[in-house]
């Protein structure tokens, strides 16, 4: 394995807050990471691989995306959110409190060095900045609220954050008071909880709220609204961090084999790569209009209704859809003949085979190259290669103009309530968690775990849930759990709402008619 090293001369000097030193497998400092809770204070200086380097930097972007999505999802926290945000943590980036001591070293070692790597890759723009501090605090939000009371205690001493517990019968003076300045309280209640006395200029927020008792400028401040405190302490360290790192990242000699690395982890596809050895052939071009109508995502039904219609479609809905049906199975000869089939009906076979059958070739892999090209995610299609006038491919959340979009989910039956919920997440820019509510409008079903990224994902979730056998089996078969770069952009964040304006044709004039007899201020505003 090779280690990360720091460069020479002024290089050396000028990166020293970001390097990770090798210990050649020196004894391990316990005490460094005593507490589960980190302000990632000091840069690591531990030894560590290129390929953890990648691997702990992808597992924490996994948690960070998945907080993303939930917090839009279930925005007044709750159940769901607490399970979801425990399920990912388990799986990428688990914090053990109690277990073997080197195993919990070792967890909150990948932690500490995940944080860093993801600082380096987050702080080049302000929205990456913003983007990457946000989901932080989330993070350490979460984590505070599952320690137990003495780490917490141990945790605030080692940062020098002096919110020492009231004595008891400081708190049995003030109970009727603490009683008063909080939400159906009660005596014992307050004398069974912590207060903590500051500085009632460290608690503004609560004092414009009128969440706390103030006495002789010191605040009494409850553990559960102490958090706020806290988090608001992380957030300007951490802020601070990132643009003292944006500063210095571009006076950096870095490594070559670590520039590309950080360049591209804000713009990774994480999930399952769809390419052609997760086994084609298991759909027949007769099942397709069934496919289309029960488990397709609106972005690839909207192509594939587009190309029945007008039995043509221009390069970006080809490459976009061609793929999109490799990955779902579609083998090479059905491809050729689905494509023939539809454009032959407005050209001459000869044209279609010397235009546009080498291109479908090429997609798997027949010609060129002979690359295995990959179906295009959810963030690649939503970031990249906008539609035009008179095209098909993108993403109808991220691209279609509100009229247009509510129009398409109206003829695909989402009821009036389904598109309600859906547009004001489109217009909040999520546009991936639109795209899981109307799976779950069109399934009938809610699936509280699901995070799409990719439209072969769709495809995949949806025939599970109908209970198609042969595509449980495709699943099974060829599944490699590997991370695509894409060339899209980090998150949701900063994507603008530039929309395509399609004009509607006169069947959907038509359409829009019809539509008068129902309650559009509902959903047409």
């Amino acid at each position: 394995m090779q280690n990360v090293r720091r460069s020479t001369g002024r290089a050396r000097r000028a990166k020293k807050e970001f390097q990770f030193k090798s210990r050649d497998g020196g004894p391990r400092n316990y005490n460094k990471y005593s507490t589960r809770l980190r302000m990632y204070d000091l840069p690591p200086i531990e030894e560590v691989s290129l390929e953890n380097f990648e691997r702990y930097a992808v597992d924490r972007l996994k948690v960070l995306k998945s907080i993303e999505t939930a917090k839009v999802r279930w925005p007044k926290r709750g159940e769901e959110f607490e399970k979801t945000l425990r399920n990912v943590l388990k799986e990428n980036l688990p914090l053990s409190a109690r277990g073997d001591i080197d195993e919990i070293y070792d967890e909150r070692m990948k932690d500490h060095l995940s944080h860093f790597i993801l600082r380096l890759a987050y702080c080049k723009s302000e929205d990456l900045r913003r983007w990457f501090l946000t989901q932080e605090c989330e993070l350490f939000r979460y984590r505070f609220e599952g320690t137990a009371t003495e780490d917490v205690n141990e945790f605030l001493h080692m940062h020098d954050m002096k919110y020492e517990p009231i004595s008891m019968d400081t708190k049995r003076s003030l109970a009727p008071k603490l009683v008063a300045s909080g939400f159906k309280l009660t005596e014992q209640s307050v004398m069974s909880m912590d207060y903590f006395q500051v500085d009632f200029e460290e608690a503004l927020d609560l004092v414009k709220g009128r969440k706390i008792y103030i006495e002789k400028g010191f605040g009494f401040i409850p553990r559960n609204e102490l958090l706020s405190i806290i988090v608001g302490n992380f957030r300007a360290r951490l802020s601070a961090a990132l643009t003292a790192t944006s500063k210095a990242l571009p006076q950096l000699e870095e490594d070559d084999r670590l520039l590309p690395m950080l360049s591209n982890l804000s713009k990774q596809y994480l999930g399952t790569d769809y390419g052609e050895k997760r086994g084609t052939g298991h759909v027949s071009i007769a099942d397709l209009p069934r496919l289309a109508e029960e488990s397709f995502p609106l972005c690839m039904r909207h192509s594939y209704d587009h190309i029945i219609e007008n039995h043509h479609s221009k390069h970006g809905t080809r490459q976009q859809f061609g793929l999109f049906l490799k990955g779902i199975g579609l083998s090479l000869e059905d491809a050729l003949l689905f494509w023939r089939t539809e454009f032959s009906k407005k050209m001459g076979v000869d044209k279609f085979d010397k235009q546009y059958a080498y291109n479908i070739r090429h997609n798997y892999g027949k010609e060129g190259k002979r690359t295995d090209y990959t179906p295009y995610s959810c963030m690649k299609i939503i970031m990249s290669n906008p539609p035009n006038q008179g095209d098909s491919h993108g993403c109808p959340f991220r691209h279609f103009d509100m009229d247009s979009l509510k129009l398409r989910l109206l003829q695909y039956k989402v009821p009036p309530k389904g598109i309600t919920e859906i547009t004001q997440l489109v217009q909040n820019q999520h546009y991936q968690v639109a795209c899981v509510k109307y799976f779950e409008i069109t399934h009938g079903k809610e699936v509280p775990d699901l995070a799409l990224q990719h439209p072969n994902q769709y495809f995949k979730e949806s025939r599970q849930i109908l209970g198609d056998p042969d595509s449980q089996q495709t699943q099974q078969s060829g599944e490699s759990q590997k991370t695509s770069s894409s060339e899209s952009g980090g998150g949701l964040v900063g994507a603008t709402q530039e929309k395509s304006q399609t004009k509607p044709s006169q069947d959907e004039e038509d359409a829009m008619k019809e539509m008068d007899g129902l309650d559009l201020e509902q959903f047409m505003e």
